[in-house]
């Protein structure tokens, strides 16, 4: 049990042992108050809910460090972990003990971030906060997660509907403006489902052009401009066997066959440093430009002997024109500035849609993109073709078919 002695200099000291055993003191002015205390510090021994009163002085830095040492995620999320922990948190939170952080403080502080950054980053820098603190109650230096009915700002918006393309944009229109050295890397979505990650982190060992199929069992991972093999795919359902189309086996092959002797251990997409391709660089120099000359995002027009007229949308809907005197310079300009377009990743929404529209059963096509449930293959990655109205229709206007009819 606990008691309350009278100091000499007049004050009052609430005394007890915590758990440990160890003796514990708080001084107070009046014996009504250190009483009171000492009521609630005996109160939370019984019910096995102390918090030592002095844990809580300790810095929000020094336990941060201790939490970020001790987590097991991927590498990945570490880095961006640490990373909004090294520009928002530290800077704030970082000299301040952990049980000086009270909710208000924490509900100014995302009001100040949410002038100037974006809602899926203020959250990102909650929830980091939130995860802190909630270890910090876990460990018994806090008694409660001050992050907790903090209101965020609103992250939804409108999401950017999928752009499936039709065979016809796709094989008249893209896949010849593709440089031929890249056109197997666009060909390889379009003809197998597979991610970015997955399409660059396949080797020459994961192809079998004699059986015509494809297994992928690693993808690549970028963060920060550096890239990393991962050696599993996002989910157990994404280690798959796809077969590949005449298409994509020739592109293959024909790829292969410009490589001349290969390691099959190497990467089949890998840059001259042997490392696979950064998706920004592929995007800025293969993808975008390829987009432009496909008539697919914005025109370029041959107007006369070196004039071009280059002309492109912008994320308000307005038409810009500008002319160049090379092809090149005006595909490049309308590449970098035309807003929307569709996306490497849009090739996988089109090859699911070809299969569903052209009868392939789902749960085959749930299979081959590696989703755990088919309800992601209906809701995400199909859309109903172009002429469904026709076909619609066509159900009920061939009366002769009709079998209510005599």
């Amino acid at each position: 049990m606990g008691h309350v002695s009278k100091t000499p200099a007049g004050n009052f000291r609430a005394n007890w042992r915590d758990p440990a055993g160890d003796q514990k003191a708080k001084t107070f002015k009046t014996r009504k108050e250190a009483n009171a205390y000492l009521a609630e510090i005996e109160q939370s021994l019984n019910r096995g809910t102390y918090i030592d009163p002095k844990a809580g002085k300790l810095l929000f830095s020094t336990h941060a460090q201790r939490w970020l040492d001790a987590r097991h995620v991927e590498t990945r999320t570490q880095e961006r972990t640490e990373s909004v922990m090294r520009v928002h948190l530290l800077p704030k939170w970082g000299q301040w003990p952990l049980a000086k952080i009270e909710h208000l403080s924490v509900q100014e502080w995302v009001n100040e971030l949410s002038r100037r950054l974006a809602p899926a980053s203020v959250a990102k820098c909650h929830t980091t906060l939130s995860m802190v603190l909630g270890s910090a109650v876990r460990a018994r230096l806090i008694p409660f997660n001050s992050c907790e009915g903090v209101k965020l700002p609103s992250t939804h918006k409108p999401k950017r509907p999928a752009l499936a393309l039709s065979k016809t944009e796709f094989f008249d229109k893209l896949l010849p403006t593709v440089p031929v050295e890249h056109r197997a890397l666009v060909a390889l979505p379009a003809g197998s489902g597979l991610r970015w990650g997955e399409c660059v982190g396949l080797t020459w060992s994961n192809i079998d052009l004699n059986r015509d199929i494809l297994r992928v069992v690693q993808v690549v991972i970028e963060t920060g401009g550096s890239r990393s093999i991962k050696p599993f795919p996002k989910s157990k359902a994404g280690v798959r066997t796809i077969p590949i189309p005449r298409f994509l086996a020739d592109e293959l092959q024909a790829l292969r066959s410009a490589k001349g002797e290969v390691d099959s251990t190497s990467l089949v997409f890998a840059t001259r440093t042997g490392l696979p391709p950064l998706r920004s660089t592929f995007r800025r120099e293969v993808w975008r430009p390829a987009l432009v000359q496909a008539g697919l995002l914005g025109a370029v027009v041959d107007l006369a002997p070196d004039k071009w007229r280059a002309t492109w949308p912008d994320e308000d809907g307005m038409t810009w024109d500008k002319e160049f005197t090379t092809e090149r310079d005006a595909v490049a300009h309308v590449a970098v500035n035309a807003a929307g377009g569709i996306r490497f990743h849009d090739l996988r929404h089109s090859y699911a849609t070809w299969l569903v529209s052209d009868g392939v059963p789902v749960n085959i096509v749930q299979k081959v993109m590696g989703h755990e449930n088919a309800s992601t293959t209906l809701n995400l990655y199909t859309h109903a073709p172009n002429e469904f109205e026709k076909r619609i229709k066509d159900v009920f206007d061939d009366s002769a078919d009709d079998p209510l009819t005599e």
